[in-house]
């Protein structure tokens, strides 16, 4: 059987027509004549991290990174399932005019559409835009504008007077004093040096983002090459060196036969003086694998997703499963919708009669079924407080008189 390296040298017996010279040198475009050896160092440069602009994030991280994904539509789905209530003389009412706004903000998107929308722009870009369509001085409908289309124009002061929104070459200025209501609401995430716009978390967790793709990429680049490090093929023979042919010849057949997720395994024939050197760490050198769940993680924890509930190895911080969950809801989920909610509502709330404010209802969310009953049992069980006082703090309406029960009569009284 002729040999692989035969086959690719031809009969093996004749010595190369050509030889590679040895000679030529790129430092400072010298040459020697005779054996030389080349010594190339990479290293010590500083690291590439992908670019803070919220499209490029968008492109690395919620497009192409599935903990960032899923981190959001968790978060928005989650938030979006949280029923909005409107508070009124102490009382929750879940019908009125701005909660029918909301319900069907106009004929393209529900209600449910909008508010995932703002919740999504929120933990993505840091900044969430509603527009009011207002028609005779009343509004009739909410729209959700991205936030990478909108451009803020300020005052003398230095406080907005407008956002310009941009669509291609077409520019609409929006001003904020029209009536009842400004005509944009700008909702934004905190942000220590910007006085006007937010900081998302997915800016916060950019390098470990950046981090979990390189780890991905290294997966599968060692994936398609044989699930092997790169090495080098080294030729050490009597009869000298490689022609320029049979060295492509060479590198062909490596790459058609040897490289690829198909040919991973596949035992490779050395011969005639060929060595194979390895020129890269072992994926257990590098420990990817934990890199990799340890820049999850940190995504995780800048989302406000106790990792448990992603699936990620590893993290038993939470007992159980329900209490990742519940901790979840508590620490993420509601704090978000209360923030919305109070903005929209006192955004909206000169828009319509009586003074209200708009509050989620979390009597019917699961995953706080704990807290709620904990709560009905401490208020129930406070007999410093009368009915009245009980389904006022519960957010009940209070009972009319002809509710109220007769106080049975007790012995006392008839025996008097």
């Amino acid at each position: 059987m002729v040999s692989f390296f035969k086959r690719l040298t031809g009969a093996g017996t004749n010595s190369p027509d050509e030889q590679k010279s040895h000679g030529s040198s790129y430092a400072g475009g010298s040459h020697h004549e005779g054996p030389q050896s080349l010594f190339a160092m990479i290293g010590g440069h500083d690291a590439n991290w992908i670019d803070g602009g919220f499209s490029s994030l968008i492109r690395q991280g919620y497009a192409k990174n599935p903990v960032v994904y899923r981190c959001v539509r968790m978060i928005a789905e989650a938030a979006t399932s949280v029923p909005l209530g409107v508070r009124e003389n102490s009382q929750v009412l879940e019908r009125h005019p701005v909660l029918d706004l909301l319900k069907t903000p106009n004929h393209r998107q529900s209600g449910s559409d909008i508010m995932e929308a703002i919740y999504s722009y929120l933990y993505t870009a840091g900044n969430a835009y509603l527009e009011a369509v207002i028609v005779d001085g009343q509004v009739r409908g909410l729209y959700s504008l991205r936030p990478d289309r909108m451009n803020l124009v300020s005052g003398k002061d230095g406080w907005p007077i407008a956002y310009d929104y941009s669509t291609g070459q077409r520019n609409v200025r929006l001003s904020l004093n029209t009536q009842p209501v400004p005509k944009i609401l700008h909702l934004n995430l905190f942000h220590p040096l910007d006085d006007h716009f937010g900081m998302a978390p997915l800016e916060a967790a950019r390098y470990s983002l950046d981090i979990h793709n390189a780890a991905a990429k290294w997966n599968k680049a060692l994936l398609d090459n044989a699930a092997r490090p790169s090495g080098a093929l080294v030729y050490s023979g009597a009869s000298g060196n490689l022609s320029k042919a049979q060295f492509q010849r060479l590198k062909d057949e490596l790459e058609v036969g040897f490289q690829g997720a198909m040919n991973a395994g596949r035992p490779m024939v050395l011969e005639g003086g060929l060595d194979w050197k390895s020129m890269a760490l072992t994926p257990r050198d590098m420990d990817f694998i934990e890199a990799k769940n340890s820049a999850a993680r940190e995504i995780a924890l800048a989302f406000g997703v106790p990792p448990m509930l992603l699936g990620i190895p590893g993290d038993n911080t939470y007992a159980n499963y329900s209490e990742a969950n519940r901790v979840f809801w508590r620490q993420s989920v509601v704090p978000l919708v209360r923030r919305v909610a109070d903005s929209i509502g006192r955004w909206l709330q000169p828009a319509f009669e009586g003074d209200f404010e708009l509050v989620p209802i979390l009597d019917d969310i699961e995953a706080l079924g704990e807290d709620q009953t904990s709560k009905w049992q401490r208020i129930s069980s406070a007999e410093f407080l009368d009915d009245d006082e009980k389904r006022q703090l519960l957010g009940l309406p209070q009972r009319t008189s002809s509710s109220n029960p007769t106080p049975k009569s007790t012995g006392a009284d008839a025996s008097e």
